[in-house]
């Protein structure tokens, strides 16, 4: 099986922390070189360095905010104008949790920006190069909510399912080409979301955060929650060359929690 990345470049979008950085450094392991990118320098230059490395290899990372989408395209604009991008990972922080009615016009606006439209203002900006290169993966990390609207979530379900259409549409329209466009959904998985939604679940019930995280657990049918390398080795596949003729599809990874096929 060919998962040699050596030579591919890929931009991985928040990827100072949880899922991620956990892709990055699945690429990197491979042979890519990797463009971090995030909001924060700091977390962003010590990921770069705890990045595998072998002789050849170079990373670097641009500090970009999703919510300002001028600022992110000269950013990845003069990026692309150095090296072509071969593997692009679209992946961000999810909206808040709240119910459907609890949410604001301004929640929806922002979270379609900060999915959606990113997604589009990225994959516009590195199709050329991937196109050029007759190599390109677009990765898209969403949620299974693609699959089962999650409770408490309504913005972040709304959302996460257009992407998944944008992404299919994508991949019908650019197949001729050889690139790939796929969805990786992870589960319940141990990153600061997680922890983020234990303790809103908490405060919303009245319930401890441990009697919360038990009972999220045993929805999992391998009883427990995901290590965020879990999600990325999905990615990384995806990614690689061995996954050549996977486009347009939903990858669950999610320890068998999704009750629908």
């Amino acid at each position: 099986m060919n998962l040699n990345l050596k030579g591919k470049n890929a931009l991985v979008c928040g990827s100072s922390k949880g899922i991620g950085k956990a892709a990055a450094f699945e690429l990197a392991q491979l042979g890519a070189n990797v463009t971090l990118v995030a909001r924060t320098g700091e977390k962003l230059a010590a990921v770069k360095q705890e990045l595998p490395r072998v002789a050849g290899q170079n990373h670097d990372f641009l500090v970009a905010d999703f919510g300002n989408i001028a600022d992110l395209q000269k950013k990845v604009s003069g990026l692309v104008a150095l090296k072509p991008i071969h593997i692009l990972v679209n992946n961000t922080g999810g909206p808040g949790a709240s119910p459907l009615m609890d949410a604001s016009l301004d929640d929806f606006k922002q979270a379609f920006q900060k999915h959606v439209i990113c997604n589009h203002v990225l994959t516009r900006l590195t199709l050329k190069g991937m196109k050029a290169s007759k190599y390109g993966r677009i990765i898209n990390i969403i949620s299974t909510s693609v699959k089962e609207p999650l409770n408490g979530l309504g913005v972040s379900n709304t959302i996460r399912n257009a992407v998944a259409n944008w992404a299919k549409t994508l991949s019908n329209e650019i197949g001729q080409t050889g690139i790939t466009v796929n969805n990786v959904l992870p589960g319940f998985t141990q990153t600061e979301r997680l922890t983020e939604l234990i303790q809103h679940n908490a405060e919303a019930s009245g319930m401890s955060e441990e009697t919360i995280m038990k009972a999220m657990q045993a929805e999992v049918p391998l009883g427990r929650f995901a290590d965020p390398k879990e999600i990325a080795a999905a990615i990384a596949f995806l990614a690689s060359p061995a996954a050549s003729y996977i486009t347009g599809t939903n990858l669950v990874v999610d320890g068998g929690r999704t009750k629908s096929l």
